[in-house]
């Protein structure tokens, strides 16, 4: 573990990243003051029966960071590093994202500490079952809504609704989102996330005259937001050369056919041992010969171990936080371009939105329809974040932050502090 990952926790980070913004911006220190801290949280600590016939405890969290733009919003991770500091952390980021893209949320998030592969499918559907019905006194449609993030999926959302809805007494579908289609979800939801990734990377490759023949990519964990973006870039003419998932990485010089590599982890569940590639390490996908890198795994993966051997000109950042403070700095003093992760990675939760909206009216939109709205709102986005990067001289992700937080802040002086 590097000395940067020992210093800093997630919430370490997203406050610095905070305070870097607000350093650009001429806010009351008493506001400044109220944005750091979430609104609410809540630990809950359940029982759950293995098919063994034993009894295993297991610890949740769900995080309100604030709630004056909306309900709040944000996805539920099954994964065993889960804690309070990385959900509150991730919580502030959906706060900023919201905003980014003037969505009528806050930010939340939540999670329980489980590794969800060690799990029977059984077993994933009584712990499900059990922490919906723990955090049930925070969730609803008009007050906190769930979607998937790390380590769940659209059965773990089904299962969250109809507990909800048993205790409900008839189908609340808005309670969440990322739902099967069967059950109210949207079209287009499952990609959402890595579609908006490409549609930001392909812009600001476009900044700088980059064009998809000449430009090399690697993506960093190929589950459901890289293996999309992976084959999104590929299908736009880019050379992905390196993919890695949790098991290790391939690299080939002249690109990888993603198409045959996603049947290839269809079948065997990985991308390593895929014939036509080199094998290579985790961080070496990192570090590959590339123009764009795209981190689509989990936080803190470039520290200033890594970030020395980064050859990217342009890092989109498909999963949140995947920088620390000093592998950022170390980049952006080489002149490395971020598509920062509120930014990059919005397309799920503006998808989401789509998918919330839907469910509230019982009216539905076509694939076409949500992927054209998608498009045409992380553009706007992506140039309002460009133009206030070039304009005030700051990198884009300070510059998301600032439109982010001037939004909430414009909301919190209209509605006043209670009472």
């Amino acid at each position: 573990m590097s000395a940067s990952k020992r210093r800093y926790s997630a919430s370490d980070v997203a406050l610095a990243q905070f305070e870097r913004a607000v350093a650009h911006m001429d806010l009351d220190p008493d506001l400044v003051a109220y944005l750091r801290e979430p609104r609410r949280e809540l630990i809950v600590h359940f029982p759950v029966y293995l098919d063994n016939g034993h009894m295993r405890m297991f610890t949740g969290y769900r995080v309100h960071h604030s709630t004056v733009r909306g309900p709040t919003k944000g996805g539920i991770r099954y994964h065993p590093d889960v804690n309070l500091d990385e959900v509150r952390a991730l919580a502030m980021w959906m706060t900023w994202k919201n905003a980014l893209m003037n969505l009528p949320y806050g930010g939340a998030k939540g999670g329980v500490a489980v590794d969800p592969r060690q799990l029977s499918r059984n077993e994933l559907r009584r712990l499900t079952r059990r922490f919906a019905s723990e955090i049930s006194l925070l969730i609803s449609p008009e007050g906190d809504i769930p979607a998937p993030d790390v380590g769940t999926n659209p059965q773990v959302m089904a299962w969250i609704m109809d507990t909800y809805s048993v205790a409900r007494g008839y189908a609340t579908p808005a309670v969440v989102t990322g739902k099967p289609l069967s059950i109210g979800g949207s079209e287009g939801r499952t990609e959402a996330t890595g579609i908006g990734v490409t549609i930001t990377a392909m812009a600001m490759m476009n900044k700088f005259g980059m064009k998809p023949e000449n430009t090399r990519v690697a993506v960093q964990g190929f589950g459901n937001v890289g293996s999309v973006a992976a084959r999104k870039m590929w299908e736009e003419g880019c050379k992905v050369v390196a993919v890695s998932d949790v098991n290790g990485g391939i690299y080939n010089e002249n690109g990888l056919n993603i198409s045959n590599l996603l049947e290839h982890v269809a079948r065997t569940g990985t991308v390593v041992d895929y014939p036509d590639a080199d094998p290579i390490s985790n961080r070496e996908t990192l570090t590959a010969p590339c123009d764009v890198l795209i981190p689509a795994a989990l936080e803190g993966q470039i520290d200033d171990t890594v970030a020395p051997d980064i050859q990217a000109r342009i890092i989109a950042e498909g999963a949140n936080g995947p920088c620390t403070l000093e592998g950022e700095q170390i980049l952006l003093e080489r002149g490395v371009e971020f598509v920062p992760d509120i930014l990059c990675n919005a397309g799920g939760v503006l998808v989401s939105y789509f998918e919330w909206v839907q469910s509230l009216q019982s009216f539905f939109w076509s694939e076409d329809e949500i992927l054209a709205r998608l498009r045409r709102l992380m553009i706007e986005a992506f140039e309002q974040v460009w133009d206030a990067s070039r304009q005030q001289e700051i990198d884009m992700r300070t510059a998301a932050y600032t439109i982010a937080i001037q939004r909430v802040v414009d909301a919190i002086e209209a509605r006043g502090i209670y009472p």
